[in-house]
This record gives C-alpha cells, sequence and structure tokens, in this order.
C-alpha cells in the first residue's frame, strides 16, 4: 500500500524555522519526484517545491525561493522542506505528493497520483 506520512507542522514566530518531512512507503522511492504542496481555506492549492530524485533537479515557487530547501535521504525514503525565514504567508496546510520520474505536475499543477496527509505550519506575526 502507498502512504506517504508529512510531519514535522508547528507554531513559530515569523523569521523563524521549521523542517517538514515526507516519509514514503509502498513504491519505488528512487522513480519518483517528491513535491510539497500548501493550502489555506479559499484559496487554491500551491505547489511549494519539488525534487526530481533521479537527477537531482529541485523547483522553488518564487515565494519561497531562498527560503525553503528541499533535500532527500534515500535511505529512509524521506524527503524534508526545511523552512528558514518563515512569514505569517507561510502559514498552511503543508502536503507532500509523489508523482513519477520528474516535477512536472508539481510545477503545472497537474494531477499528483499519491498524496500524504497533511501537517499543519502556523507562523505568528
Amino acid at each position: 500500500e502507498v502512504q506517504l506520512q508529512a510531519s514535522g507542522g508547528g507554531w513559530v514566530q515569523a523569521g523563524g524555522f521549521l523542517r517538514l518531512s515526507c516519509e514514503a512507503y509502498g513504491f519505488s522511492f528512487d522513480d519518483y519526484a517528491i513535491g510539497w504542496f500548501r493550502q489555506v481555506p479559499g484559496k487554491e492549492r500551491e505547489g511549494v517545491s519539488c525534487i526530481n530524485k533521479r537527477d537531482g533537479s529541485t523547483y522553488y515557487a518564487d515565494p519561497v525561493k531562498g527560503r525553503f530547501t528541499i533535500s532527500s535521504d534515500n535511505a529512509k525514503n524521506t524527503v524534508y522542506l526545511q523552512m528558514n525565514s518563515l512569514k505569517p504567508e507561510d502559514s498552511a496546510l503543508y502536503y507532500c505528493a509523489a508523482e513519477l520520474y520528474n516535477c512536472l505536475n508539481t510545477v503545472t499543477g497537474g494531477a499528483m497520483p499519491y498524496w500524504g496527509e497533511g501537517t499543519q505550519v502556523t507562523v505568528s506575526s
């Protein structure tokens, strides 16, 4: 059974940091790109970052460039999202998702075959 488990969310003051983890089970981890998304009530879900583990390429949405870093520990089947210099507008429910091979759907908003449960991030001003 395919599972993605996101964790690491919490409450932090503006300027602080959090590290989200996405642990994957039940599929060939190396063949899938892992994307991070976020959503707040009333707004569309936003693709935040993605890592293509086949070639190591990464994607960051403009609002998080320079502040967020995505990485992968293939031995642990886990992808991390290090979030620094957090802002109140980063507050959202964060999800991880998997797509085959590359980050195309994360970037374009296409369908992602596998999703994890969300982890809430709250940044206070």
